[in-house]
């Protein structure tokens, strides 16, 4: 049974809260991050916070074109994903690595979850979470692969 548009709006405002927390830690471990080592997932993170961003933003977009409402910064629920935040340590390199993995499978587990909702249902929001779980799915891969490098040394 596929749900109410209510329920879409909110599962699609639970999915742009979690981009916008994943931006603000990607920000906070591609510059807090110290030493040698950490330098390739600086850069890589770096590079996520737009992708991240955009991700907010087309869900934005699609709240307001099925009836909602974007919600501002009162209404952005932090550590909704229950998302690690940056270790104190920064050269913890595998903190942020881990983190980066936990971050990424939980907006995989939302946007399957919404996928499932709007099935046979809103082809629209339906095609956006396809999409978005494909980039979030690359990027897991990308993380899993620097987990298996980090680990070995």
């Amino acid at each position: 049974m596929a749900a109410s548009n209510e329920e879409v709006i909110g599962m699609l405002k639970e999915a742009y809260s979690m981009e916008l927390e994943t931006v603000m830690n990607y920000l906070a471990n591609s510059t807090n991050l110290d030493g040698v080592r950490a330098e390739e997932i600086k850069k890589s993170l770096a590079a996520d916070i737009t992708e991240e961003l955009m991700h907010a933003q087309q869900l934005g977009q699609r709240i307001k074109q099925i009836g909602g409402v974007v919600p501002g910064s009162a209404e952005v629920k932090g550590n909704i994903g229950g998302q690690q935040q940056p270790p104190k340590d920064t050269t913890d390199v595998m903190a942020v690595i881990e983190a980066v993995i936990e971050a990424e499978t939980n907006a995989c587990n939302q946007y399957k979850k919404i996928i499932r909702a709007t099935d046979g249902e809103d082809y629209v929001t339906q095609d956006l979470c396809i999409r978005l779980l494909a980039a979030e799915e690359e990027h897991l891969v990308l993380f899993r692969g620097f987990l298996k490098e980090y680990a070995k040394s």
